[in-house]
């Protein structure tokens, strides 16, 4: 498969796809949020919740007897953007992104008060020839609204084009083909670690194994 050849015109997730964020820096805001509401969270649920291992966040939060909308306005809160972006790695096989010649556009749930410093600090927001932080406004991943923004503001939308959508979750598969793409699911934890595989048109664990 060849990066560029296959299609013509990429979209990809950002948080556990192209980037991550050191574990101690993670572990510190869960450490917070639980302050704030009066309950411990243990390493596994951090990395279930950051990671959304099992699907829907909330879905998860609400089988734990935790509050979503207490939950996330205590999460955003407690996030820093600037410590969060100095502590946001690329993965090295990421890299080959910001070779494609065709257009590529960025569409993440991380809000854009986190997304903007974090693009600044690894220096790839000229990776991107559109970027959307989703919002309840615009809709979530699987929901292929996001994704369809993002093609019209490409000028790909529905126009016979052919692209495809790189995520880490289940949620960019479901989006990418909900909007009639190809999806490709970059496996960074591992199905051990999920506890579950997740399907998609290509499954890898590092963008070298596409060319």
């Amino acid at each position: 498969m060849a990066l560029d050849h296959d299609y013509d015109f990429w979209l990809l997730d950002l948080d556990g796809t192209l980037v991550d964020v050191e574990w101690s820096y993670t572990r510190g805001v869960f450490d917070r949020v639980g302050d704030r509401l009066g309950r411990e969270f243990s390493d596994r649920q951090a990395e279930i919740i950051w990671n959304g291992l099992t699907g829907s966040r909330d879905r998860q939060l609400e089988a734990w007897g935790v509050d979503p909308d207490a939950f996330w306005t205590a999460f955003h809160e407690e996030e820093n953007p600037i410590e969060r972006a100095e502590r946001t790695y690329l993965h090295e096989d990421a890299a080959v992104v910001g070779d494609l010649e065709v257009p590529v556009g960025l569409v993440t749930h991380c809000q854009e008060f986190l997304t903007e410093p974090v693009l600044d600090h690894l220096d790839i927001h000229d990776w991107f020839d559109a970027r959307l932080c989703c919002t309840e406004e615009t809709g979530w991943k699987p929901d292929p609204t996001p994704v369809e923004r993002v093609m019209n503001d490409l000028g790909v939308g529905h126009n016979g084009h052919r692209g495809v959508l790189a995520g880490d979750g289940a949620c960019d598969v479901g989006a990418a083909w909900n909007a009639g793409l190809d999806a490709i699911h970059v496996e960074r934890v591992g199905h051990e670690q999920r506890g579950r595989c997740v399907l998609g048109d290509h499954r890898v664990t590092s963008f070298d194994e596409l060319y």
